[in-house]
């Protein structure tokens, strides 16, 4: 049996980061950077209005017996370079236009009588006030975004304001979702005796998605292997990462060891973990002439299995990917509730919720049987409680450390 480290140590080793891409830039929207974004130049250029008023050498206004002043020109933005201002005049100035030479504050204009050919301000103006001076968002030569910095609205304006329309980033993971098994129907269409709804690939849609990825929901497949192959081999060509869930076990009518071991380089497993303990992992591509190897999962049909398993070995994958800094999910150490037996020699996944803080402690209620979770159990749950493969008993009081799944 291979133990819970040496499976995600085999999944870490054969998942490196998906070949970085030129993209442009509203396509690099949730990606991780590659490379830095190095400024160019100053960002503003130059000094610019804050606001809209009246741009002055501070120390004009502050004169005794001094509180007009005329007003010599209009300053726009996208009128060229800053003009030069000469002693004891003032410009009337547009929110974001260039500061001119020799004026260091701006007056709002609702502090002003608004004059057009003289214009009365205050005694109390202060050098660099309502003005955005050169190189305040950015120094150019400075790196103002590092690789392995995910880009959302406040990083991507960042590079647009640098005049960056392009940047090299780890393109989002194509995870293509594949669901096998005679017994399944889709929700929404009856499912007579005998017959499941999957909710494998709806779950793991969201959950890649909430990871990073870009989920692909294939349709479900029969535990026939002709068909099976065909699929996996259809989607190999737009797929950065397979996980099929189902037809795990040994017995003939279950299809997908068979099927894997002739497209790649595939190991199916007893992974001493609960639930979840049959697991596949390998890459797919080296057996049809691919010059691509595409990690695959095969994970357990059960939702919860399924759900649990993705969490331990398949985000940290995807994360990985993705180039993100931060692979694994939180975790806390949190007093647990209640007593139970963990089965022996594997480690075990408990749902629970988690409420508490840094500053007071944490405290967790399982949810359920611990040795038989439910769906509903992981539906209401925040967290796992993670028993080691050593403890044996755990009782009420006992402090154990939690994986956060929300927060």
């Amino acid at each position: 049996m291979r133990s819970v480290q040496e499976h995600l140590a085999a999944v870490l080793a054969a998942c490196g980061p998906v070949t970085p891409l030129d993209v442009v830039l509203h396509d690099a929207a949730g990606c991780v950077l590659a490379a830095d974004v190095v400024a160019p130049a100053d960002l503003p250029p130059f000094s610019v209005a804050a606001c809209d008023g009246y741009a002055l050498a501070s120390v004009d206004a502050q004169v005794p017996g001094v509180g007009t002043l005329p007003v010599v020109h209009d300053v726009r933005p996208g009128t060229g370079g800053p003009l030069r201002l000469v002693p004891g005049q003032a410009v009337r100035i547009a929110s974001g236009a260039p500061l001119p030479l020799g004026a260091d504050a701006v007056v709002p204009i609702e502090q002003t009588d608004h004059g057009a050919v003289v214009v009365t301000v205050p005694h109390d103006v202060r050098p660099g006030q309502y003005v955005r001076p050169a190189g305040l968002d950015a120094r150019g030569g400075d790196v103002v975004l590092a690789a392995g910095t995910r880009l959302g609205s406040r990083q991507l304006g960042l590079a647009a304001a640098l005049g960056r329309n392009r940047l090299t980033v780890h393109p989002t993971p194509r995870v293509v979702l594949l669901a096998v098994g005679d017994e399944l129907k889709e929700p929404g269409t009856a499912a007579g005796p005998g017959f499941v709804h999957e909710a494998d690939r709806y779950a793991l849609e969201a959950a890649v998605r909430d990871a990073g990825g870009a989920p692909v929901r294939a349709p479900i497949l029969p535990d026939d292997r002709a068909g099976l192959r065909e699929s996996i081999e259809d989607q190999l060509v737009r797929a950065d990462l397979v996980v099929v869930t189902g037809g795990l076990s040994e017995l003939a009518n279950d299809t997908v060891k068979d099927v894997l071991a002739v497209l790649g380089d595939v190991r199916l497993d007893q992974v001493a973990m609960t639930p979840g303990r049959r697991q596949g992992f390998g890459t797919l591509g080296s057996a049809t002439g691919s010059d691509r190897a595409v990690p695959v999962f095969a994970l357990p049909g059960h939702p919860v299995g399924a759900l649990v398993s993705f969490e331990v070995f398949v985000r940290p994958a995807l994360r990985t990917m993705s180039g993100r800094a931060m692979v694994f999910r939180p975790s806390v150490a949190a007093d647990i509730g209640r007593d139970w037996t963990s089965p022996a020699g594997v480690r075990q996944f408990v749902p629970a919720t988690v409420v508490g803080d840094p500053d007071v402690g944490y405290e967790a209620t399982v949810l359920g049987d611990p040795d038989s979770p439910s769906l509903a159990d992981v539906a209401h749950a925040d967290a796992y409680v993670v028993v080691s493969e050593a403890e044996r008993t755990v009782r009420a009081g006992r402090v154990l450390q939690c994986m956060v799944l929300e927060g």
